[in-house]
């Protein structure tokens, strides 16, 4: 049986092939201004080389904001049961992941199985999300890969006291100003982004084991602020924003294998 998970993101594109449950192949883009054309690519990567071809596919899902318009997928799934569901095969202790992306920031808990069982979002900011940082990182004139490291040489953190892109924007000018470095407001900006993260995991309730995934998830500097306010390390998938498309992948494989069942059935 092969299967495939699709994840369109705001600002990447995903794609995972599985073949009996093992990791065939996975691909990894941006997501284009057309989310159909960027999941067709994706796809089309993620098969080169495999020496199976798009039809061989039993049944494919598809996640993320670009999920209704996947041509590729079967069905679509919400990003919220596909990370559970990725993450939980990666890590089955895990019953608390917080999925940091592009425009939003999710935190979710999660049963042993992988079903999750209650989550919240902040998608009405853009404080925690890849799009904060891309702003403060183009205000300090820092290459975005490169901040999280930067944050750690820290000596004498700045305190941010807003969470808007906006405000958060207008402060960091401010304190270059007064000669604050870039590494003490980079930390201040992954403490800001971390106590916003934070509050969103109490309300879901935190619970060992604990995973990160998510673009965000590669940034070392929030990675060290949000473990310090959990107090748990966290688990991390070797790559943090396939989790999602992983899942789609395995709720795909149980889709179709139910389906064949009951094709079966007399």
């Amino acid at each position: 049986m092969i299967t495939a998970g699709v994840d369109i993101g705001s600002r990447t594109a995903k794609v995972i092939i599985l073949r009996e449950r093992e990791m065939l192949s996975s691909s990894l883009i941006s997501t284009g201004p057309e989310s159909a054309a960027t999941a067709n690519l994706a796809m089309d990567i993620a098969l080169n080389g495999t020496g199976i071809t798009l039809d061989d596919i039993e049944y494919i899902i598809a996640t993320g904001y670009g999920r209704y318009i996947a041509p590729v997928a079967n069905e679509n799934v919400t990003e919220i049961s596909c990370h559970a569901k990725g993450i939980n095969w990666l890590f089955p202790s895990v019953r608390t992941i917080l999925d940091m992306g592009g425009q939003d920031c999710k935190a979710i808990r999660i049963d042993r199985e992988g079903n999750h069982i209650k989550f919240l979002m902040n998608d009405k900011c853009a404080a925690g999300t890849g799009r904060f940082l891309d702003v403060m990182a183009d205000a300090l004139r820092v290459p975005l890969d490169d901040i999280g490291r930067l944050s750690l040489q820290s000596k004498s953190e700045a305190s941010i006291s807003s969470t808007c892109t906006v405000f958060a924007r207008t402060e960091v000018f401010s304190l270059v100003r007064k000669g604050v470095s870039k590494e003490d407001i980079l930390a201040g900006l992954h403490t800001a982004i971390a106590s916003r993260v934070f509050s969103l995991l109490q309300r879901v309730g935190i619970e060992a084991d604990f995973a990160i995934c998510g673009g965000i998830a590669k940034n070392i500097g929030v990675v060290r602020k949000v473990e310090e306010r959990v107090g748990l390390k966290a688990l991390i998938p070797q790559e943090p924003q396939l989790s999602g498309a992983l899942g789609a992948a395995l709720i795909a494989a149980e889709r179709y294998t139910a389906k064949v069942r009951s094709l079966a059935s007399p």
